[in-house]
Formats: C-alpha cells, structure tokens, sequence
C-alpha cells in the first residue's frame, strides 16, 4: 500500500514510532515557551493591548463597534453600467441590505426579490436586492415612462415592418404602413407586452431604436439607477439587458406616479380605437394578480424569457397602504407575490386579511 499524507501517529516501525514521539516533546517544549513568553509580553504592554481584545470581543458580541461598522455605508458607484455620470434616484428606499419587518421563507425562492412601501419607500423583505440580473419585458416599464413624458395622448404612431417583424410578444395585429393611436399602442405595450409596440414607440419618439435605446440609458443613470442597462425597448433582447430589484422598485414608483401608466397597468381589459377591420382593438392584461383578481391590485407589469426567468413587478393598494414587490426569476411568481403583500398588509400594518379566490399554483 502507498503511504499517504495523512497517516495514523503510531503507523510504521519502532524506530520510526520513537523518534516521532521525540519530535513531538520537543515541538510541545518550543510551544509552551512561545506561550510564556507571549504572556509576558501582554503584561508588560499594560492597557492598550487589553483595551483591544476588549473591543475585538465587542465586535464579536454584536456591541458598539459592530453598529459603528455596519453604519458606515458601501461606497456608491459613481457610473452606470453603461458607463454614465450617476445622478440621484427620485425615490429612496430604506434598509436596502438590511433585514425588514417581513419574515416570509420560500421552499423555493426568487433569485431575487424586493418587497417596500410606496410611498415612503421603507424595505420589507428582501433578497439579493442589489444583484444585476436579466429582466426580460420588465424593460418596458422604462420605455413607457419615458413614452409618457415624451409623447403627446393624441399622437399617431407609424407601424414600420420592423415593428411587425419583431420577435417574442406582440400586439399581432398592428397594420403595416398605418398610424396607431398613441395611448392605443401604450396600451398594447404594457397589457400583452408587445415587443411590435415597443418597437413602434421607439421608432417614433427617437427616430430609431438604437437611438432610444441610447435615451434609455441616458435616463436610466440621470435617475440613478446603479443596476441598469438597457440593450431595447422590449427586454426581449437578453445579452447586455439588465437591472435589480431596487432599480424597478425605483421605476414602479415613478411609473404609478404617471396618471396614464397608472390607469393602464390597473386594467384588466381594454376596448381601443385601431385602424382595423371593425375599428376597435380588444386587449387582456397578462398580470396574474388581475387575472386572478388579487384584492387591491394596481399593476404593474410581467416578464419572461429563458434567460430571465419568470419576473413580476407586483404592486396593490389596500386602506391607503401603497405596496409593491419585484420578484426575479421567481419559480411561482403570483403565489409568492400574493404571500408577501398579505404578509405586509396583515402583520405590518394591521389590516385585516381580504378574502380572495386562490392563485393557481405557477400562475
């Protein structure tokens, strides 16, 4: 048999045993007086070095100097990840990285996830808030915002064959060479999630889509989002398209915060003027939490691909408490989205439960 690295102390022969065993009083000699020697050292030292044991055991304990050192905040990032001057988030949450009031463990959880107040922007439950991932049509809540704050209720959007030729989601329907109603195709943006309407908005507020892509980001780091790249309008594009639960947390409020984002992503269907046979456009909303008529349930908005994963930004009012939640690459994104704002409603603000018919499971 080979001798290997780690055998027993009185394996081999006598003489070998013995002079082992030699090695060892000698070693034990040497290290007792190292010992005695550093305890001397100690004593002469006086109150510095005990002073500094004292402060490692409090650091240990969870005292004083513990909190001193979890006070002092991460360095922030002076760039985006497209590599722009960072200006200051409109919203700020509170306790990002911290714990929260909401204890809620998961069989199997979100890769990531984010559940926080609306209004004062409070953290309730996280996890991995910070880490960049892929977020497939959650893209289009920037696109939107910056589709209402540049586009006129009453304009008229040309639908270009790049539009209908585009990939994944659509509208399906929007005709070739004609001009959409522009809240029309807001629409269509946000309730199916139609990549051809988000092609179709890019087009006509910035000339092309590399173009607005390039406002995206532009936009994305003026708001401070430290996670966020955007690589299109739709998300559908994977490679380069990014952000973080505490980037869309930031853009659920300043979406909610639009009158036209609002009243669009708290419909569950939609009748809208389109040039087509029959002039009218039918629309359902593809949120779970409408589809399934979750209590108090304002939007916002869904999101898949195989890269991503499924994703949903979740937001509900109930007796004036504005919550949202972003659930990343969440294997049943209704049902824990649902879980957590109970959660919150119930045990951190004190409501009482709403009764509400059952989310099937994987919805």
């Amino acid at each position: 048999m080979s001798a290997g690295p780690f055998l027993p102390f009185d394996h081999g022969p006598p003489g070998a045993r013995r002079r082992r065993r030699r090695w060892l009083a000698g070693a034990a000699l040497v290290s007792c007086l190292l010992l005695a020697a550093a305890a001397a050292a100690l004593l002469v030292s006086g109150s510095p070095a005990r002073t500094g044991h004292a402060r490692a055991g409090r650091v240990a304990s969870g005292g004083p100097a513990r909190h001193a050192a979890q006070a002092t905040p991460p360095p922030q990032p002076t760039l985006s990840p497209a590599g722009l001057p960072l200006g200051t988030a409109p919203f700020t949450l509170k306790g990002v990285g911290g714990g929260g009031a909401v204890e809620l463990p998961f069989h199997k959880p979100p890769r990531a996830g984010l559940l926080f107040d609306l209004d004062d922007g409070r953290v309730l439950w996280q996890r991995n808030p910070l880490e960049r991932l892929r977020i497939a049509s959650l893209t289009k809540m920037m696109t939107a915002l910056m589709a209402v704050r540049a586009g006129r209720p009453n304009a008229r959007v040309l639908v270009t064959r790049e539009a209908i030729d585009t990939d994944g989601s659509k509208v399906g329907v929007l005709p070739l060479g004609r001009h959409v109603p522009f809240e029309s195709m807001l629409y269509g943006l946000l309730l199916p999630s139609g990549n051809d309407a988000a092609v179709a908005l890019a087009q006509y507020l910035a000339g092309s889509v590399d173009r607005f892509v390039a406002r995206m980001n532009a936009e994305a780091a003026k708001l401070g989002l430290a996670c966020s790249r955007f690589a299109s309008p739709s998300g559908y594009v994977d490679p380069g398209n990014f952000s973080c639960t505490v980037d869309l947390a930031v853009l659920a409020h300043l979406d909610l915060a639009q009158p036209r984002i609002a009243r669009i992503t708290r419909a569950a269907t939609a009748i809208l003027p389109f040039p087509i046979k029959g002039g009218k456009l039918y629309l359902a909303n593809n949120n779970p939490m409408l589809i399934y008529g979750y209590p108090g349930t304002t939007g916002l908005k869904t999101g898949y691909t195989l890269a991503s994963g499924r994703c949903l930004v979740a937001t509900a009012e109930r007796r004036g408490v504005h919550l949202g939640v972003v659930l990343l690459d969440s294997p049943d994104p209704a049902t824990q989205a649902r879980r957590l704002l109970d959660r919150a409603f119930e045990r951190v603000y004190h409501q009482r439960p709403v009764a509400e018919p059952p989310i099937p499971a994987g919805a």
